[in-house]
């Protein structure tokens, strides 16, 4: 599928396929909403935290908080 770019977003389409990361526009195109995607989930998350935080949330100690984390991605308490 052919795309009709503004030529500052061309550029970027350019650069982005001269990396051989991507085979075709489709591909780069795909990966760049996906990773929108998971922005606006992750900045939901950060909303709907600060607005718990606002309303009187104590949230989680960031020891914790670094403990779970070391936890679901399996990193050593040491690193």
């Amino acid at each position: 599928m052919a795309y009709q770019f503004p030529p500052n977003v061309e550029e970027l389409v350019k650069r982005q396929m001269a990396s051989g990361k991507y085979s075709s526009e489709d591909e780069l195109l795909k990966d760049a909403l996906e990773a929108l995607q998971v922005e606006d989930q992750e900045l939901r998350a950060i909303e709907e935290a600060l607005d718990d935080l606002a309303g009187g949330d104590e949230g989680v100690p960031l020891d914790e908080a670094f403990s779970s984390l070391r936890a679901k991605y399996d990193i050593p308490a040491d690193a």
